[in-house]
């Protein structure tokens, strides 16, 4: 299973991008990641993924979903096998567009473990954060679902008490907090309050340039490197 060292970012382009434009994202993602050796996560459609993986050297290569089936029966599901096969390292779960129950998120997050991909969980609340570290995820997304693409990033006291929440069920756990991180001030803060990563989505494909916005927060974010 990948390992990711802290501080680390993600590219998270939703359903934003596909093809040669996810493409495009993902070849300037690469470049910074190793401009300032930085652990890159970078989403992107399942159909590009492969391609994304064999035309970059320095990003984690994540899927925005998996499913918990095991091969045979399954048409239409994401099967973990085939993300491994396609050169995957890693799988976002339940964010706020794709929600998982808890009983079918602890039976994703084992089927990631036994295929070896690592998993990003995602959590909304200070009880959901709670609840879902204790399934074991190797990271989570803490983010309140009404800030999610809307430019605003989260309050001080949500960042600490979800972060804290986290730590006293698995201290292991790398704690990402992103919602509506879109400038250094953003990365700076989220960072000194605790989190061990950050990135973003709309603040990034809506920037005027992909490049200047990326290399503008990895900049912010390298300070943070011990």
């Amino acid at each position: 299973m990948v390992k990711i060292s802290k501080p680390f970012f993600i590219v998270n382009p939703k359903s934003y991008l596909f093809g040669k434009e996810s493409m495009k994202l993902a070849k300037i993602s690469d470049r910074l990641a190793k401009k300032y050796d930085i652990d890159c996560i970078f989403t992107g459609q399942l159909v590009d993924l492969p391609e994304i993986a064999k035309q970059t050297n320095n990003l984690i290569i994540t899927a925005q979903h998996m499913d918990s089936l095991v091969p045979g029966r399954g048409m239409g599901h994401v099967l973990p096998e085939g993300l491994v096969s396609a050169g995957i390292k890693a799988v976002v779960l339940n964010h706020a567009e794709k929600p998982l129950t808890i009983a079918e998120l602890d039976m994703t997050i084992k089927r990631a473990r036994e295929v070896g991909l690592m998993t990003i969980v995602c959590s909304d609340t200070v009880e959901q954060c709670k609840a879902i570290a204790e399934l074991g995820p190797d990271c989570m997304i803490c983010e309140p679902d009404s800030l999610i693409g809307t430019g605003n990033s989260s309050n001080e006291t949500y960042i600490s008490e979800t972060t804290k929440a986290v730590r006293e069920v698995n201290k292991n756990i790398l704690i990402m907090q992103a919602a509506g991180v879109s400038t250094a001030d953003d990365v700076e803060k989220v960072m000194t309050l605790g989190a061990d990563g950050t990135g973003g989505t709309s603040g990034i494909i809506k920037a005027p340039s992909w490049e200047n916005k990326i290399d503008e927060m990895m900049a912010a974010l390298a300070k943070f490197k011990k």
